[in-house]
């Protein structure tokens, strides 16, 4: 039914233009006044173009919707020559972007434990949807890639059903279609029934539901973000929180009351001293392939 989507480039060239547009947004509405008023829609979109074209491995970058300028996020394991190059690139545009040093490394967020299992890597079930009377669960698009079966424990004895779709890089989310009557689907994540999904929006409380940590709350910080995890693997389009989360929680949800809104593609930090995390907007996929939350 669903075809794999690897589609960087023209992801790359629609989140430029979807860029673009979320910066004039916040220029215009930016409550900051002068500074908002000086930063250009083109010096922003020139710092984003420029801070992507280095190519540098564990960076994110965002445009601020409070400030008018592009956020610039170097995780831990951004070498000292790099993190200059960094520097040098957003000291270009004055007034338009800012350098942050994250704690940990930007990742995606696979291991071994508790949740869904294919053949070397674990992940989380994110949201369980349907199309027509066949059922599956959405995940993280880089959990599916070249995963053929999933199962329920790591001894890959109870199959739950194979991987039907994957859109990853670019995008970050995969499909994975029930076919082992044994095996519950309920429309829940967790105890919480879920009605349907929401769009993030920049202070929203949300929570996130992982197989390795468990169910940690937050607020989103930012939209439309740029996450380069390495290897060529740069994702768009994410929405990004302060909510923590650990290797194995890959694909779990992230979602606001009983509305579903994304899913985990990756982050830095951890449980025990914080991080961020970074989202896959859920309607994407939805839209993407027909389907819908129950």
């Amino acid at each position: 039914m669903f075809r794999n989507r690897r589609t960087t480039l023209r992801r790359s060239r629609l989140c430029a233009s979807a860029l673009g547009l979320l910066i004039l947004a916040a220029v215009a509405g930016s409550g900051t006044g002068a500074a908002a008023a000086a930063t250009t829609r083109a010096s922003l979109t020139g710092a984003a173009v420029a801070v992507e074209s280095l190519g540098i491995a564990g960076t994110s970058w965002v445009a601020d919707e409070r400030t008018g300028r592009l956020r610039v996020f170097a995780d831990a394991a951004v070498s000292d020559p790099d993190l200059t190059r960094l520097r040098q690139t957003t000291g270009r545009f004055t007034g338009a972007a800012t350098l942050t040093r994250l704690d940990g490394r930007l990742r995606t967020l696979v291991s071994g434990g508790d949740g869904i299992y294919t053949a070397g890597r674990r992940c989380s079930a994110g949201v369980n949807v349907q199309s027509g009377s066949t059922y599956y669960f959405i995940t993280a698009g880089h959990c599916t890639d070249g995963a053929a079966t999933w199962y329920t424990g790591s001894a890959l004895t109870t199959a739950i059903g194979p991987t039907t779709a994957t859109s990853f890089p670019g995008d970050d989310f995969g499909v994975v279609r029930y076919t082992n009557s044994a095996v519950p689907h309920p429309g829940t994540i967790g105890t919480v029934d879920i009605t349907g999904t929401a769009t993030a929006y920049v202070g929203q409380a949300v929570c996130h539901r992982g197989a390795t940590t468990g169910v940690h709350c937050g607020r989103v910080t930012a939209v439309n973000a740029t996450v380069n995890y390495g290897s060529g693997d740069v994702v768009y389009g994410l929405i990004q929180t302060n909510i923590c989360a650990e290797p194995g929680d890959s694909g779990g949800p992230l979602y606001a009351g009983d509305k579903v809104i994304g899913i985990l593609s990756g982050g830095s930090g951890n449980c025990t001293s914080g991080g961020t995390t970074y989202y896959q907007p859920i309607q994407e996929a939805l839209t993407a392939y027909g389907l819908s939350v129950y």
